[in-house]
């Protein structure tokens, strides 16, 4: 398919399962950021919420007007671990042996021999850099230790190094340990709080300013730490909002999101840069103090009912915006169904990559090690690998490329379903406007975690967004018919067309 992107990359090569590029003297592969926020839900941007979204967030505001906004985008659960771990692999984290909760230690979630994000775009010839919250598991001088315990100096493995393959790292592990912060494999520094999305911020921008004139691509992955607790912004901010501490939170990350996109601009990096910037999940009720902000105006989750851990869309509808000046028309609106899990298939398509074609280096199961590289579904082709990498990715690229088969927006569904899971492990499955929940009530934290006499809930959200009039005893054959494609989705290890694969554990839709 001859695509605008076609004529602006440089002439991709395979070798040895994987795709090499030739660089001329001239960038043309684009840039890659990804901003990732905190505990942002979907009311927090005053461009998706212009009654009821009070706190102000001019820079995001402007990233959404410059490109494409996304409406319906959903994280991949409604807690952190589980989002970045499908956001860099393409896999739905419930597929291995995290199958509640988050992790707060230990070995990582992203196993040796899986290709992640970075490794992909390291092929690729990109520069990977990784500043912010990784959260996937760590350990320090070979234990799970608490902050208290960890001496400046300490050596750090299985981060965003060793197993999320980056080439340099600066950052924090999980919110319990944003007192220290680790350079590459190794901490750094100890620091407070307070200080840590200011110091993101400083090497977010420092990062940019040393790509002047560099030819090579990069991927900059910025999870900010904010506005998730410890809720500390810095003194310049408190007040700001007038509403309360974490809406002056969110302000801050608006404006450091804002800076570095200052810092593309001022190094003429902004045209041929494709920024995408999400959240990992909802608000947090608690610690946004929701009640407050509702009586004054603020809605964090919108129209949308729950919150950060739940199964209603208040917990995994999030904030998505892709910008790229030189290929995406400013103003564009996107009704469409998409994951951040998508993101993976997104990208590598966008570079020619085919995932099949790679897959015999990332196989878990040797089974399929014999299979042939010329496997015919390819990412060009609309489908992902054969094989285990990027299972449940499906490419939105046409959506944002502008070709002679397609314009934006495009009318026909790319993602056809998607699979949700709160914090205490329940299932959602969503196919078109349907969404069945298997759970009694939230999910997660908001009230009612639990109604009597009911086992699900199924709503249309075509009809009834804020999941008010649950219709499971009324239709009964639709619950079945998406339990159904639920339970197959999770046997086939993988959502996508393709060989069938395995989950690394049993996973039970009904036990949580």
């Amino acid at each position: 398919m001859q695509t605008l992107a076609k004529k602006i990359f440089l002439i991709l090569t395979l070798s040895a399962g994987y795709i090499t590029c030739s660089f001329a003297n001239e960038q043309t592969q684009p840039n890659i950021i990804i901003f990732l926020a905190d505990d942002l839900g979907y009311g927090e941007i005053q461009h998706l919420n212009p009654e009821h979204g009070k706190i102000p967030t001019p820079n995001l505001d402007a990233l959404a007007r410059s490109g494409l906004t996304f409406t319906d985008a959903h994280s991949a659960s409604s807690v952190c671990t589980p989002t970045r771990y499908a956001l860099l692999t393409g896999r739905y984290a419930w597929r291995t042996r995290l199958q509640k909760g988050v992790l707060t230690g230990g070995e990582s979630l992203i196993a040796e021999n899986r290709l992640t994000l970075a490794k992909m775009l390291k092929n690729q010839g990109y520069h990977t850099s990784m500043i912010g919250k990784w959260h996937l598991g760590m350990l320090f001088d070979g234990k799970h230790d608490k902050s208290a315990d960890i001496t400046v100096g300490t050596k750090v493995s299985e981060g965003p190094i060793d197993k999320g393959g980056f080439d340099e790292f600066l950052g924090f592990h999980h919110a319990r340990q944003m007192n220290l912060l680790i350079k590459n494999q190794q901490v750094s520094e100890k620091i407070t709080p307070v200080e840590m999305l200011p110091r993101l911020t400083q090497a977010a921008v420092a990062y940019i300013d040393s790509r002047k004139n560099n030819k090579q691509p990069f991927f900059l992955y910025i999870p900010w730490n904010s506005p998730h607790s410890p809720v500390k912004p810095s003194k310049a901010w408190l007040g700001k909002s007038g509403l309360n501490e974490h809406a002056d939170f969110v302000m801050q990350t608006d404006d450091s999101t804002g800076q570095v996109i200052a810092a593309l601009k001022r190094n003429n990096l902004l045209e041929n840069t494709i920024i995408i910037s999400s959240a990992d999940n909802g608000t947090s009720e608690k610690t946004a103090n929701a009640k407050a902000l509702v009586a004054q105006g603020h809605y964090p989750s919108g129209n949308l009912r729950g919150y950060k851990s739940d199964s209603w869309d208040g917990g995994h509808r999030v904030p998505f915006f892709v910008s790229w000046p030189k290929v995406i028309p400013a103003n564009s609106v996107s009704s469409q169904l998409i994951s951040l899990n998508d993101i993976f298939s997104t990208l590598a398509e966008l570079l020619k990559i085919n995932l099949a074609d790679i897959n015999t280096e990332y196989i878990n199961d040797e089974n399929n090690a014999t299979k042939s590289s010329t496997a015919k579904n390819s990412v060009a082709d609309g489908n992902v690998a054969e094989g285990n990498v990027a299972e449940d990715s499906i490419s939105f690229l046409p959506l944002l490329v502008k070709t002679k088969k397609n314009n934006i927006p495009q009318k026909k569904p790319l993602r056809q379903n998607i699979i949700h899971h709160s914090i205490s492990g329940h299932f959602a499955i969503r196919q078109g406007p349907w969404k069945l929940i298997l759970a009694s009530g939230s999910g997660g934290w908001s009230k009612p975690k639990k109604v009597k006499g009911i086992s699900a809930q199924l709503y249309n959200l075509d009809h009834d967004l804020g999941e008010q009039d649950n219709l499971a005893r009324a239709m009964p054959e639709k619950v079945a018919e998406l339990t159904a494609l639920l339970q197959a989705q999770v046997a086939a290890g993988r959502s996508t067309p393709g060989i069938k694969q395995h989950n690394d554990v049993t996973v039970n839709i009904f036990k949580h």
